[in-house]
């Protein structure tokens, strides 16, 4: 029984052992990075990037494969290989003196440009690299749009509207900003206007009344002048009627 459950617990230690070799060990694995798709022109020049990482450091059997599948075929083709610190490129085929090797794999780059773009150019190309004893990975993919013309994206369509909507919406949102402020402008210079007018109608009405209790005492002053005055003329008035009667007796 003893020996039994050291025989199991020996072959658990290998297993763990096994999985964390061949599954947790990251040298094991090896990550190619290429755009999901490119587009170019006829007759321009295109760059195929492709990045790679990798736990080993950069050896001297690094390897680097670009494949190209046709867009009307079904097999793909070797048109680029690395290796032993040499590129080959493919000098009998459809990219015959049209390839350029651009990357370097001591800085993680297997990219490669193809010039003179034909419509005959569309299809998927696939990077592959092999850094032992990196060597398990899986490659990566990018698919290749020739045109006449680069044709606008959908996204670039819609960041354009959405641009356009926000310029619009802020465009209103000064516009509106702008009215509100010579609005209130206006508003307060009409009430400035009407606190004057009301001050000058205060400062009048002040004077008229000021006037008012200056001429008051004049006419009161006139009128008892006119009041003495004709008690004098009635005075003598019966003053001479006397001296007449005294003058007749």
């Amino acid at each position: 029984m003893t020996s039994l459950g050291a025989s199991w617990s020996g072959s658990s230690v290998l297993l763990v052992l096994l999985f964390s070799v061949l599954v947790l060990s990251p040298t094991l694995a090896i990550h190619v990075y290429t755009h999901r798709e490119i587009h170019g022109t006829v007759g321009s020049h295109i760059t195929l990037s492709c990045s790679f990482w990798s736990s080993e450091w950069i050896s001297e059997d690094i390897s680097i494969t670009w494949h190209f599948q046709p867009e009307s075929s079904r097999d793909s083709i070797t048109i680029f290989h690395y290796a032993k610190g040499q590129p080959y490129i493919d000098d009998v085929g459809t990219f015959k003196e049209r390839m350029e090797w651009v990357g370097n794999p001591y800085n993680k780059d297997g990219s490669i440009v193809i010039h003179n773009l034909q419509y005959t150019d569309n299809g998927t190309f696939t990077c592959d690299v092999k850094n032992p004893p990196d060597i398990v990975g899986k490659s990566s993919q990018v698919t290749l749009y020739v045109f006449e013309k680069v044709p606008t994206r959908y996204g670039m369509v819609l960041g354009s509207i959405i641009g356009g909507v926000l310029l619009l919406v802020l465009l209103v949102v000064v516009i509106a900003y702008l009215i509100r402020y010579c609005w209130l402008r206006r508003q307060a210079a009409l009430q400035r206007r009407l606190s004057a007018m009301e001050k000058g109608k205060l400062q009048r009405a002040g004077k008229d009344s000021s006037k008012r209790g200056r001429q008051a005492p004049v006419l009161y002053a006139m009128l008892d002048h006119s009041r003495s005055t004709k008690a004098v003329s009635e005075k003598k008035g019966k003053g001479g009627l006397g001296d007449s009667r005294k003058d007749k007796k």
